[in-house]
């Protein structure tokens, strides 16, 4: 029997980014949420750090920007790559209309604790953790809530609507039923931290070379750093030494042999198995999934967690008034759907098509040192066209999301 049974008009499982910002968004507009976590708090290093512009739009929205800009974090206004040598940028934020033309870096658990702190001023929200979900509530073919896991035991919530927010392996989606379509990546990352160096160049996205990519975000005070491999081959890369893996970030960025050296053991290196995958359909009565538990998203561009802030927004303008009357039915779960699908069913083949061709080990092979004569040329025509069309499309996405009326008008102050 469990020890608790609460009540709420929706009940989210997991307290990332899709789920924190569905659960400020509909607390703030006077529904009554809880948000549960199975961690004791947001501290989980290499995870998506990229805050893209129409993010930062719905900062602004929510009248945050103090508090977001209070977060140390870096800005970069465009995405380059050194490919061979060979500097390029691709995509350039200046392009963007309105006031934010650039990403902000900053590590996740900031910016979830942003949201968190902002969602428990009102007195409709509640976020529970160390809350493991481990089965659905039923009544009927109805999703009625959850049973979960706590720190004072088996705790049983009833909830109007379930959120399945709790990322690529979601188990809320395994216990509904709903299975994601893969598209396979032939991609892993390995996630390490490197010390900035002395004199350390433009900010840059990543280096490739005929052998290895090696990504380098940067933060405050040291790059957030990854090398893509060819899918399962860490055992084999493990096999041949910590030198011959630190050899191999230097090959590709030589401006990283100063700071190699801190890698003094595979524990500093975390195994990312990339996925592409997502469902067809997002809901079951009662139920709906967003955010990773929809799609996962390669790390390609950092475009995740834009994705599943826009999910949480596009969610929260179709529930916020059926929730407030009890009345969330399949005809609002089926909305956010079609409203979110078609976004995400472009971007990720960008993703695939990218890993395939120069997102990979070996990726810039394509791009010599010094370029001929007609790589110059078509560089020159090129480049400047990509940066225009791929700044919205990365900065903004295919479908950007704004807080509607019923998110912005007589909001109950809850402070």
């Amino acid at each position: 029997m469990p020890e608790q049974a609460l009540q709420c008009q929706c009940c989210i499982v997991g307290a990332g980014p899709a789920g924190l910002m569905l659960g400020l968004l509909l607390a703030r507009a006077g529904v009554d949420v809880v948000v549960m976590e199975k961690h004791a708090d947001f501290f989980r290093d290499f995870r998506g750090d990229t805050i893209h512009p129409s993010t930062i739009d719905l900062i602004d929205q929510l009248g945050l920007r103090e508090q977001f800009d209070a977060i140390p974090q870096s800005a970069i206004r465009t995405l380059d790559i050194v490919i061979n040598g060979n500097r390029v940028t691709p995509i350039d934020f200046s392009h963007l209309p309105g006031p934010n033309k650039s990403i902000a870096l900053m590590p996740q658990w900031d910016f979830l604790t942003l949201l968190a702190a902002e969602a428990v001023q009102y007195p409709n929200f509640r976020l529970m953790l160390e809350t493991e979900f481990t089965s659905l509530l039923h009544d009927g073919q109805l999703v009625a809530g959850v049973v979960a896991s706590a720190p004072v035991g088996l705790i049983e919530l009833r909830a109007d609507l379930t959120v399945g927010a709790d990322g690529r392996d979601s188990r809320v989606r395994v216990a509904s039923g709903l299975v994601p379509r893969e598209y396979g990546v032939p991609i892993d990352v390995l996630w390490f931290r490197l010390p900035k160096t002395a004199s350390p160049p433009p900010d840059t996205l990543g280096y490739l070379n005929g052998e290895s990519m090696v990504i380098t975000i940067p933060r405050t005070d040291y790059y957030q750093s990854g090398m893509l491999i060819a899918k399962d081959t860490y055992p084999a890369i493990q096999a041949a030494g910590l030198g011959e893996f630190r050899a191999r970030v230097v090959r590709a960025a030589p401006f990283l042999a100063s700071a190699v050296p801190s890698l003094q053991g595979w524990d500093q290196v975390k195994l990312l198995s990339v996925q592409v995958n997502r469902l067809e359909r997002w809901w079951v009565p009662g139920l709906v999934c967003l955010g990773d538990a929809a799609h996962a998203m390669s790390p390609a561009f950092g475009v995740g967690v834009n994705y599943a802030i826009q999910d949480a927004v596009a969610a929260a303008n179709v529930l916020v008034g059926p929730l407030r009357t009890g009345a969330a039915g399949e005809r609002e779960l089926h909305l956010i759907q079609r409203r979110r699908l078609p976004p995400v069913r472009l971007m990720q083949p960008i993703q695939v098509r990218l890993h395939r061709v120069i997102a990979k080990p070996g990726g810039g092979q394509f791009l010599r040192n010094p370029m001929p004569w007609w790589q110059r040329a078509l560089a020159g025509i090129a480049l400047p066209v990509l940066r225009r069309v791929m700044a919205p499309v990365v900065g903004r996405g295919f479908r950007p999301e704004n807080l509607g009326p019923a998110l912005t008008r007589n909001q109950p102050t809850g402070r």
